[in-house]
């Protein structure tokens, strides 16, 4: 990162800049790694408090959904994430009380009216289509919404999102065969994070990579640092950039690690060794990126933890309202099934 300046001095070289991102980019970027965090940690512990019933944590993964949502235009662009991409739906706008309300089950959450788990995100508003609980459904939908935008005429990407134990499920495979044969503006973005639930990446894929599967269906895969948001961000523009030119769809895999077990029901000291664990935390993202920005100069220790204070007091503040606030009654259950 360091170069010569031409008085002799040594200065540091900003990759960021090489990206056209901003300090207040990055800054911003840092903030929702600390805000997708906080709020992940915060849930999980009233997951063990009692308070909240079922957390799917998306802690060590923050990197590569915030990355990718900088990619993105929220006022164009579609997302179909999958259930542990809480940093994606953070950037296109819903906010530390949306999440909590959520996760509390309460009546004014906005994905399902406390109908639906955690994790199954939808914002009409914010272009953010809800899942469905069986994994992988989301992907030919996101498929769908590119079709329906090529035949209304609409420059739009859509982005949608699923773990790597996904990429072994027809709908992936139906979806990919179709969105190359009619070069749709997809990116399928898998997030490898080494586990289908208790299932190891080595006894999940044939192949070596998930990317690889990509020249099957007639369009580029990369693989990718899913630990480095720089990297992810550069890689989701090219393939932004891709398919707003016609030219298809993009899978990218970003390679990361799951520092908590699969949800909060789980035990993964069933299956994965201690060492294994502890290596897994020598890569956590947010310190990565924490280190990167303090030697760029963009960050010091003070605006930093002024930042962390900064997140803290809003996740502090979203849950004590969520805690209150009231919770659906029961006959609200049959609303938006049958018309009225």
């Amino acid at each position: 990162m360091k170069t010569q300046s031409l008085e002799g001095k040594t200065m540091i070289a900003n990759r960021h800049d090489s990206l056209n991102l901003t300090d207040d980019d990055v800054i911003k970027m840092y903030r929702y790694m600390l805000l997708t965090r906080g709020l992940d940690e915060r849930m999980w512990l009233l997951n063990r408090a009692g308070k909240v019933p079922f957390v799917v944590s998306c802690k060590g993964q923050e990197a590569a959904q915030i990355g990718a949502a900088f990619a993105l235009n929220p006022m164009r662009d579609y997302v179909l994430p999958y259930y542990r991409d809480l940093g994606v739906v953070l950037v296109f706008g819903q906010t530390a009380k949306d999440v909590m309300l959520s996760a509390f089950a309460k009546e004014e959450d906005p994905n399902s009216g406390g109908r639906q788990m955690p994790g199954h995100f939808g914002s009409r508003e914010h272009h953010i289509v809800s899942g469905s609980s069986p994994v992988s459904t989301q992907i030919p939908h996101a498929v769908g919404i590119a079709l329906a935008a090529r035949m209304k005429g609409d420059r739009l990407v859509a982005y949608t999102s699923f773990g790597e134990g996904s990429s072994n499920q027809g709908d992936f495979h139906e979806a990919a065969n179709f969105a190359g044969v009619h070069r749709l503006p997809v990116v399928f973005f898998c997030e490898n994070n080494k586990y289908a639930i208790s299932v190891p990446l080595s006894k999940e894929l044939a192949c070596e990579r998930v990317s690889d599967r990509a020249i099957g269906y007639g369009f580029p895969g990369v693989t990718i640092d899913g630990n480095d948001p720089l990297a992810v961000y550069a890689a989701m523009k090219e393939a932004v950039a891709r398919g707003l030119d016609g030219q298809g769809p993009t899978l990218i895999e970003a390679m990361m690690d799951r520092l908590n077990p699969h949800s909060s029901d789980d035990d993964d000291r069933t299956y994965r060794s201690k060492d294994e664990l502890d290596e897994a935390k020598r890569h956590d993202p947010i310190i990565s990126f924490r280190d990167y920005l303090l030697e760029c100069g963009v960050l010091t220790q003070a605006s930093e933890q002024a930042l962390r204070d900064e997140v803290t007091a809003d996740i502090n503040a979203a849950t004590a309202y969520a805690e209150k606030a009231p919770y659906p009654q029961p006959e609200q259950a049959l609303r938006y099934v049958f018309a009225e």
